[in-house]
């Protein structure tokens, strides 16, 4: 087992069970303590657990960005729902920009139902997910591999991106916050994500309930750029007015 795979299996678990035990992590995978322990060291290095005796905690920080493996396996019914929504809301023949959100390949497999559809990504994951649907047209943003999120960014993908103009923007966000908007967790996500708004009709975000009323570094547009957004849970009174002042429809599971 390479290293890299090791420490994100001891990631899941953690995710799973909010925290570990170096001698149990040993016998687990079959290396030696010491091995485990620099494993949990460089999960530290990477601010995404925090090494205690014996162990390692799970770090909870919400503007910590997880590897893309371990967020698409995180509230995943939640995901589902909000990805079935999302799909009704597409008709036959759309042109449509998905993003690189581990919610936008909920909502890709959501959409293998439909017919002739034109779908722009910026998501490796998408685009594998896609490969066996016929009668699409697919095309991907290229640009630079970001390392350990599956998705293309930079100045070239947000070219390909202002050269199309879609029917609907379906995409997600690291944090919704009430005055400062749609936020993401590093500037090259963010600056994607306004080139995507800016740059279709309809603007759907799609986002579950633990990421409003939080925040994060880059601000990549505000609630009034949006028509719609759909969550996985009734949000407060307060988001409920908030949409409704700015005259945005929201949509959740029943």
């Amino acid at each position: 087992m390479l290293a890299l795979e090791r420490r994100n299996l001891i990631l899941e678990k953690l995710q799973a069970e909010k925290r570990v035990v170096v001698s149990e992590l040993s016998q687990l995978y079959s290396v030696s303590e010491e091995t485990i322990r620099r494993d949990l060291d460089k999960l530290e290095k990477e601010g995404l657990a925090t090494k205690s005796y014996g162990g390692a905690v799970i770090n909870e920080d919400v503007g910590i960005d997880l590897p893309f493996n371990i967020r698409k396996n995180q509230n995943v019914q939640g995901k589902q729902k909000m990805a079935e929504i999302a799909a009704s809301m597409v008709n036959d023949g759309d042109h449509i920009f998905l993003d690189a959100s581990t919610t936008a390949v909920f909502v890709a497999k959501a959409l293998k139902e439909k017919e002739r559809l034109t779908v722009v990504t910026n998501s490796m994951e998408i685009l594998l997910e896609l490969s066996d649907v016929s009668g699409w047209n697919i095309i991907s943003t290229g640009g630079v591999m970001k390392e350990g999120y599956l998705a293309f960014l930079g100045a070239r993908t947000e070219e390909v991106i202002r050269s199309y103009y879609v029917d609907k923007v379906i995409f997600s966000c690291k944090a919704l916050n009430e005055d400062l908007g749609i936020m993401e967790s590093k500037e090259a996500f963010g600056t994607t994500k306004k080139a995507m708004i800016n740059s279709g009709k309809m603007r759907i975000l799609v986002v579950d309930s633990t990421k409003f009323d939080q925040t994060a570094f880059s601000v990549a547009g505000q609630l009034r750029d949006i028509e719609t957004v759909i969550t996985d849970k009734k949000p407060s009174e307060k988001w409920l007015n908030h949409f409704s002042e700015h005259k945005i429809k929201c949509i959740y599971p029943e």
